[in-house]
Parts: structure tokens; C-alpha cells; sequence
């Protein structure tokens, strides 16, 4: 009698501490549960990871193709692609109102009066939206259903393990009942979230009551411990494997019915419990900070993105629309706008809470840009008509002279008029070619009649090329390999006394140009002259070619100088502002601001380079007066 009284005492106390061991185990959210918060967090962490799984939709008709396809299996249809295929859809819808408002109102139409045309594709979205509504409701009251049959199944198992725990008597003979009642547990699966932790509480209740009143003898005892031993322990190898696997995300689902398993499996022997138990928990942390530790990755991701998103909308909402007068103008600053564009591509999503809001406000800033842009077109074509008509009348003025002998009077006439030309503005690009050759063409036939008129030339650039010929032999006799500065000052000697000689036969001009060059390149190459100052050099040797043109030759080249310059200028301020609004709002530097900044040097090379053309021609102006 003693015996079996320790016996059933010492069963008892193991029973017991396994059900402390079982109740640290309902810490661990349940797979149900557990399964919803995560899916949650990964969605939060990575909005649009699962969006790039879709192939992208281009028209409302491939989406409503797409949606049919889901409605033939609802119930299982993927939510997230689901949203992606509403938003692409209503994207598009609005674009097409956008644009047919757009149409309406360049049509001479009042924005205010502009009605959107009934579309029966929104009409066919609905539908099939609907019926994949009507589907997944269907779905989950189902899921709902048998959520509560199986509470009403596992309150049943419950109810027969009181009937068990209130026959003591028959404790022993009812240990298997008891064995296939806990399977049954086991097997059955979801229950109303709300009624999980009451119903778990009661089951443990219950299963210890009758471990208390349950007689069986040490040696059937430690087999059933031994069982519940070589499950615990496959289990906590299963967990340690999870340290392994490349998806994080995977892995930590596969836990989740890692714990649902080791918490149903039953008690192992008392000296064995901790260890276990300490075993399986160190296997969890792991993989949980593995699981962590990703999500805060995506997370700092995703905030640099973000960063980048919004120095991008800083620079195109700091456009200075009022410093926008020129065709040129805006056509450069189309070009940085649409480089932005094609940078933003590049960038990945942003947080979710704010990936839709960056975007929105990107959206918005470039919308206004072009607004403004197809604005300032419209406003030009008056302004443009006009200038045709002024240039037209100039046109019929040149051509009433071109037939004029009165060489110095003439000349003087259509010298006057290239300028007034040059003050009226641009004409409608369709015409623009044309009304220029036209008006140039009145000009050069004058002056190649006056040119041909003072043929008596000819013998003097006769002479003319003899000369230019002569330097180019002492050019090709100077030994580059004995050089020195005393060479570089020849070389320069030389040029200045080519750009002294004056014309050559005209046959002649491109030819000995041209070999003249190419074999002072050469030198300069040799004598690492740079290329600027080579540019240069071919300028200063063609200023008096330029000036031999016509009168006010140098003038006109001068004002395109000028304009050059000024336009140079201006787009070396907006890189500069540019690279400011970057370089204050990420100090993490990106490949946009290194590619800014090799313009900006490109640039202002450039703009020197144009500075000293001008210092030349007015030295050639300063000379002639």
C-alpha cells in the first residue's frame, strides 16, 4: 500500500512539473495566431515585396483579363495582388479622364464644363470584383463555421477528460480513452481567436487532474516518457536546422508549428526536462533574431529610399519657373526633369506608410512642371505669329534689293536689316527654316554678285597662297624632337603672320586651310598644347576670315558669342543649385550629384573657352577702328 502511495505521489509531482513546463510552453502564440501577426509585419516591413512578383498590367483590359482568371478560384486568390490589379486599374481610368480633360480643354473647352464619358470597363471591373468579393465572404464565413465546430468538438474532448477526471476508480483502465482523446486535441485545428486561451486553460486543467488520479506503474511511466523524449529531442534538432535556411521568412513559420508540436507532445522524465526545454528555446532565439534582424534591414532600406525620393521632389519643386523665358530654357530643364524621372525608376520602394505619399508629391511636382511648360508654349503662339510677320516683311525688303548694283548703298541696307532680324524673336518651329533660308538667301546672292563684281582680286590671292603655302614648309621643317620654347614662340609667329595674309582663290581656301591645320595640330599634339587652347588658335587664325565676310561679320559672331555665354552661365547656376539642394538633403551622395558635378566642370572649361573668343574679336574690333 505504501508503495503504490509513492508511487502515485511520485507520478504526481512529475505530472506537475511538466505542466509548469507546458505553461511556459502557451507563452508561445499559437500557429493561428501567430501566423496572421507575422504575415502582418512582413506587409508592413515590405509592402511591395510581393507586387514585384506580378507581371505589370498596361491597359484596364489586361486587368479586368487578370481579375477573371482570380475570380475562377477566389477563395485562393493572393489579396496583395489583388489590391496591386485595383490601384493599376484606377491608375489608368484616371489617366484617360486626365487626358480626355486635357483634349477638352485644348479644344477650346471650359475646365469647369468638362463632362468624363460613361466607360464600360469600369462597369465590367465591378462586376467581376464583385463576384470575387461574393467568393472570398463565402470563404471566410465557411472558415468561420468551422472555426466553431472544432470549439465545439475540442469543448466536447473537455468535457468527456472531466468525465474521466470524476471516475477515479477507473483511472487506469481509462488511460488509453485518455491517450486517443488528446490526439483528437491535437487534430483538431483552428478555433475563434477569442476563445483560444480560456479553452487551452481548461484542457491543461483537466489533463493535470487526471495525471494526479492516474495509477500506473513506473516502468509504463518511463516508456511514455522515453516516447515523448525521442520527440522533444527530433524536434529540437528541427529548430537548430532552421538556423540554416536562406528564407528567413519560411524559417520562422516553420517554427511557429515547432513549438505548436513540442507543447502538445507530453511530459519527458523530470531530470531531463530543463535541459530539453533549454535546448529547443535556444534553437527559437535564433531563428526569431534571424527573423528580426531582417525586418529591420528592410526597414533602414527602405528609409534611404525614402531619402533619395525626397531630394528628388526638392529639386523639381525649386524649379525657378520666372527664370524659364526661352524655348532653350525650358527644353533644358525638360532634359533634368525627365533625368530625375528615370533616376527615380531606379530607387526602390519606400516605408509603406509613405511610399504612395512620396510618390504622389513626385507625381504632383512633375505635373506642375509640364502644366506651366504647355502653358508657356501657348502663350508663345501669338507672340510667334507676330515675329513671322515682321520677318516676312524683312524677307520681302531683301529681295527687292538683291538685284541692286548700288554696292556700297545696298550693302549697307542689308547689313541693317540682318540686324533689325536678329532683335525679333522666334517664329513656329515649321517655319523657321524656311523663313530664314529665304532671308539669307536674298543676302548671299547680293553679296556673291558683289563678290564676283571685285574679281580683279584674284591676283593678289594668287600671291595670297604662295605665301600661306611657304609657312606651311617652314612648319614641316621644324624637328619636334629639338624643341623648346623658342619653337612654341616660331610656331605662334608663324600663325600670326597666316592670320596676317589675306584671301586666297576660293577653290583654294578649304584645301590649304585645312593642311595648314592639320599640321599645326600635329605640333601643338607634340608640344602638349591643350585642347582649348587649340580651339582657340583655330579661332584666332579665322577671325579675319569671319571679318572678311561682311561688314558687321565680327558683330554677329560676337552676339552669338554672347548669347552662348549668357545661356552657359545660366545652366552652370541651375547645376549649382541643383547639386546645393542635394548635397543639404543627403549627405549619403549618390551617382546623380557625381554626374552633376563632371557637367558642372565640363561647363565652366567651356565658358572660358568662349571668354577668350570673345577677348579676340574685340582685339580684331579694336584693331580695325
Amino acid at each position: 500500500m505504501t508503495d503504490s502511495h509513492d508511487t502515485n505521489a511520485a507520478l504526481q509531482q512529475d505530472a506537475l512539473e511538466e505542466d509548469k513546463k507546458q505553461a511556459e510552453l502557451t507563452e508561445v502564440p499559437s500557429v493561428e495566431t501567430n501566423e496572421v501577426s507575422n504575415e502582418k509585419a512582413e506587409e508592413e516591413a515590405d509592402p511591395e515585396s510581393k507586387k514585384t512578383a506580378y507581371e505589370p498590367k498596361k491597359t484596364k483590359a489586361e486587368v479586368i483579363e487578370r481579375l477573371k482568371e482570380l475570380a475562377q478560384d477566389a477563395e485562393n486568390a493572393d489579396k496583395q495582388e489583388l489590391d496591386v490589379l485595383k490601384q493599376t486599374f484606377y491608375k489608368l481610368h484616371k489617366a484617360e479622364q486626365e487626358a480626355a480633360r486635357k483634349a477638352f480643354v485644348e479644344a477650346g473647352g471650359e475646365e469647369s464644363a468638362f463632362v468624363p464619358q460613361p466607360d464600360n470597363l469600369e462597369e465590367e471591373y465591378k462586376t467581376v470584383m464583385a463576384e470575387i468579393k461574393r467568393k472570398r465572404n463565402a470563404l471566410y464565413a465557411e472558415q468561420e463555421r468551422l472555426k466553431e465546430e472544432n470549439l465545439q468538438k475540442k469543448q466536447e474532448i473537455i468535457n468527456k477528460l472531466k468525465e474521466l477526471v470524476e471516475s477515479p476508480e477507473d483511472a487506469n483502465k481509462s488511460y488509453n480513452e485518455f491517450k486517443q482523446l488528446q490526439q483528437q486535441w491535437n487534430e483538431i485545428k483552428q478555433v475563434p481567436a477569442a476563445k483560444v486561451n480560456e479553452l487551452w486553460k481548461n484542457y491543461q486543467l483537466y489533463v493535470e487532474k487526471f495525471y494526479d488520479l492516474l495509477k500506473l506503474n513506473n516502468e509504463f511511466r518511463e516508456y511514455d516518457f522515453k516516447k515523448n523524449q525521442e520527440i522533444k529531442i527530433r524536434l529540437c534538432e528541427a529548430a537548430e536546422k532552421l538556423a540554416d535556411e536562406p528564407d528567413v521568412i519560411s524559417a520562422f513559420h516553420q517554427l511557429q508549428k515547432l513549438h505548436q508540436e513540442f507543447r502538445d507532445t507530453g511530459p519527458v522524465s523530470k531530470d531531463l526536462r530543463e535541459s530539453i526545454w533549454a535546448r529547443f528555446k535556444a534553437a527559437s532565439t535564433v531563428v526569431n533574431r534571424r527573423h528580426q534582424l531582417h525586418f529591420e534591414q528592410l526597414k533602414e532600406a527602405e528609409q534611404h529610399n525614402l531619402d533619395q525620393k525626397t531630394v528628388i521632389c526638392e529639386i523639381v519643386e525649386a524649379t525657378e519657373y520666372d527664370q524659364l523665358k526661352t524655348f532653350s530654357d525650358w527644353e533644358n530643364k525638360t532634359q533634368e526633369i525627365i533625368a530625375l524621372q528615370a533616376k527615380w525608376k531606379t530607387i526602390g520602394f519606400a516605408p509603406q506608410k509613405m511610399n504612395v505619399k512620396i510618390f504622389e508629391r513626385f507625381r504632383a511636382a512633375c505635373d506642375d512642371f509640364f502644366k506651366r511648360k504647355g502653358e508657356f508654349f501657348k502663350s508663345m503662339k501669338e507672340t510667334f505669329s507676330e515675329n513671322l510677320e515682321k520677318k516676312r516683311a524683312l524677307c520681302e525688303k531683301a529681295e527687292s534689293l538683291k538685284d541692286s548694283t548700288d554696292w556700297k548703298t545696298t550693302a549697307d541696307i542689308l547689313t541693317k536689316l540682318q540686324k533689325e532680324w536678329k532683335t525679333i524673336g522666334p517664329v513656329p518651329k515649321k517655319y523657321s527654316d524656311s523663313i530664314w533660308k529665304r532671308f539669307i538667301g536674298a543676302c548671299d546672292y547680293f553679296f556673291d554678285q558683289k563678290g564676283k563684281a571685285t574679281s580683279s582680286q584674284r591676283s593678289v590671292e594668287m600671291e595670297n597662297l604662295n605665301q600661306k603655302k611657304e609657312i606651311i614648309r617652314r612648319l614641316s621643317d621644324i624637328d619636334i624632337d629639338t624643341a623648346t620654347e623658342e619653337t612654341q614662340k616660331q610656331i605662334r609667329d608663324m600663325i600670326k603672320e597666316w592670320n596676317g595674309i589675306g584671301h586666297v582663290p576660293f577653290k583654294e581656301k578649304d584645301k590649304i586651310y585645312k593642311e595648314f591645320h592639320t599640321i599645326v595640330d600635329k605640333l601643338f599634339d607634340k608640344l602638349n598644347i591643350s585642347t582649348s587652347q587649340k580651339r582657340l588658335n583655330h579661332f584666332k587664325s579665322n577671325i579675319k576670315d569671319i571679318a572678311n565676310k561682311e561688314s558687321n561679320s565680327l558683330y554677329r559672331e560676337r552676339d552669338k558669342l554672347i548669347r552662348t555665354y549668357e545661356n552657359m552661365k545660366n545652366e552652370i547656376q541651375t547645376y549649382e543649385n541643383n547639386l546645393g539642394f542635394l548635397t543639404s538633403a543627403s549627405k549619403k551622395g549618390n551617382s546623380l550629384v557625381n554626374e552633376m558635378n563632371r557637367k558642372v566642370e565640363k561647363l565652366k572649361a567651356d565658358l572660358e573657352l568662349v571668354l577668350e573668343k570673345i577677348h579676340v574679336i574685340d582685339e580684331s574690333l579694336n584693331n580695325q577702328e
